[in-house]
């Protein structure tokens, strides 16, 4: 037969100290899963719903937020017609993964939208952008690329700030990344100057700008992710594939090798697509 043992005092000062403690560590649970989900709905609030269409041109786009913790808030994409009918193309990633973040990528993606129509090139384009950036006085800076694509010549121009190199991939299987000297991050150094580089994109292929949460993970460097998505863009412009399941298979790939960041993908295509998958 038991017996129940008598309560303390002490006893019951330990167990009110263990409510205590377990009522501040669900309160903190709560208000961190509140600032996730808070930063998620501003940055996809941010975030374009629609995409531009091209005659002759598919264009789509993939974002995945961040596998879990506060990593999110910072990744952005963009794409929209300028006045003369070219198509501008932006994607990057601000420095932190909290509300202000999600805030800051917001003004970020705003300045570039409204410099676009009036910058020369992609180049002068960022380094406006750079100069605005330090003129707020914010503490957080954004990696960048930003890219004008001409519909009727297929020709791509564009300039990057600290960010992933993009992607290429023609109708017969050639690949690669496109090689560019960049600038640094957007809001680090007054006065810096961005280098253009130009693309053209032939019938059948495709450009892929994306972020590092696409290529890099607990288990995968940056140079072998980005390898991943140079044979991926090859063999899909080869079969045809739509520029949506181009996408979508880069951010599954992300999602196999465990990303912990955001992770969004821009794919460009050069004429319709044969094939589209699920």
């Amino acid at each position: 037969m038991s017996r129940k043992l008598p309560t303390t005092d002490g006893g019951d000062e330990l167990l009110a100290r263990l409510g205590s403690l377990t009522a501040q560590a669900r309160e903190r649970a709560e208000f961190q899963r509140s600032q996730v989900e808070l930063a998620i709905a501003l940055q996809r609030g941010m975030l374009p719903d629609e995409l531009p269409s091209a005659p002759g041109f598919d264009v789509a786009v993939q974002y995945a937020p961040a596998c879990h913790g506060l990593n999110v808030g910072g990744d952005w994409y963009d794409a929209f017609t300028l006045p003369d009918g070219r198509i501008g193309l932006s994607i990057g990633d601000v420095q932190g993964h909290n509300i202000e973040a999600a805030a800051f990528m917001g003004q970020v993606r705003v300045v570039l939208r409204a410099l676009a129509s009036v910058a020369g090139d992609p180049g002068e384009l960022l380094e406006r952008t750079n100069d605005l950036i330090l003129s707020i006085g914010s503490d957080l800076f954004a990696t960048c690329t930003f890219m004008r694509l001409d519909p009727a010549t297929g020709m791509l121009e564009g300039a990057r700030a600290g960010h992933i190199p993009c992607v290429w991939a023609s109708a017969d299987g050639k690949s690669g990344v496109i090689e560019d000297d960049g600038g640094p991050p957007l809001g680090i150094e007054p006065g810096t100057r961005y280098p253009v580089t130009r693309h053209r994109l032939t019938t059948g292929g495709v450009i892929v700008l994306l972020t590092d949460g696409v290529v890099e993970g607990p288990s995968m460097p940056v140079d072998e992710g980005l390898d991943q998505v140079v044979r991926l863009a090859g063999v899909a412009a080869v079969a045809g594939l739509s520029a949506g399941s181009l996408a979508s298979a880069a951010i599954k790939g992300a999602e196999r090798v465990g990303h912990e960041d955001d992770a969004a993908v821009l794919v460009v295509r050069h004429g319709p697509p044969t094939l589209r998958l699920r």
